[in-house]
């Protein structure tokens, strides 16, 4: 296993653990979030006020994790399946779907990251929104 494997699947396991602080201290101070379906936020501070939301909306836990790095350890892909529950109903979701109410998904789904110094730089998350409306009841 390459270091930057060692690294993305750290940072899996401390989100699947729910431990914040390991989950953080992957990242660099500067880490850049491209988030699905949104724009970029840039910095540690940022990206733990995303996932306190994420975390107050949603329980997710990602399974089936295959990782990929490129030969100088700087890149590298993650693909997984996210198991969730909608546990609080987001305002930042699209028109048309319905509140939360403990609906459960399954989301194949996707990573790219940036690695600098043995942490994370940069991660881009990716998955199917529309899929993901269907499954807790929307249109």
């Amino acid at each position: 296993m390459t270091d930057a494997e060692t690294t993305i699947r750290a940072y899996y396991a401390a989100f699947n653990a729910g431990d914040m602080e390991a989950f953080l201290g992957l990242m660099t101070d500067d880490v850049a979030h491209d988030i699905s379906q949104g724009g970029r936020e840039t910095g540690k501070a940022a990206f733990r006020r995303f996932m306190d939301h994420m975390n107050r909306c949603y329980r997710e836990r990602i399974a089936d994790l295959v990782v990929m790095t490129d030969a100088t350890g700087t890149r590298a892909a993650a693909e997984f399946t996210v198991h969730g529950t909608y546990l609080a109903t987001d305002p930042g979701v699209p028109a048309g779907t319905p509140p939360a109410s403990g609906q459960t998904y399954t989301l194949p789904a996707g990573a790219f990251f940036t690695l600098r110094d043995g942490r994370v730089a940069r991660i881009s998350n990716h998955y199917n929104l529309g899929d993901w409306v269907r499954q807790v009841g929307g249109k």
